[in-house]
């Protein structure tokens, strides 16, 4: 029986590892061993951060929301709290568009918050 020198299969596997490494430094990108770490390691801060990106723009999104909140006189607290009392649907993404790209707009859902 011949006996099987696996250069196809595994040289396929290490190739798409050094291919996921590509542009990490030193031997992070040349070496099998230190960039299959390199690229399971990159795997798990991409995870993590896809869970964390989602956290660091909704506090992006109400810190605007307050600042924008604040120069109409009133506090982001106070201001989710009117929204929701006069049934306006408008989730925080949006608002701080609004907030930065259109302050009028802004004051006028202010001023329909306050009143009701």
């Amino acid at each position: 029986m011949p006996r099987v020198k696996r250069g196809y299969k595994a040289r396929r596997r290490r190739n798409k590892v050094l291919k996921a490494a590509k542009g990490f430094r030193g031997g992070h990108s040349k070496q099998y061993r230190t960039a299959s770490n390199a690229v399971d390691k990159a795997g798990m801060y991409a995870y993590r951060d896809r869970r964390n990106r989602k956290r660091d723009f909704r506090r992006l999104w109400i810190i605007r929301i307050n600042a924008a909140a604040r120069m109409n006189g009133i506090t982001y607290s106070r201001l989710i709290n009117a929204l929701k009392k006069a049934d306006i649907a408008l989730d925080r993404k949006v608002l701080a568009d609004l907030a930065v790209n259109d302050p009028k707009a802004f004051s006028k859902v202010v001023e329909v918050a306050n009143q009701a």
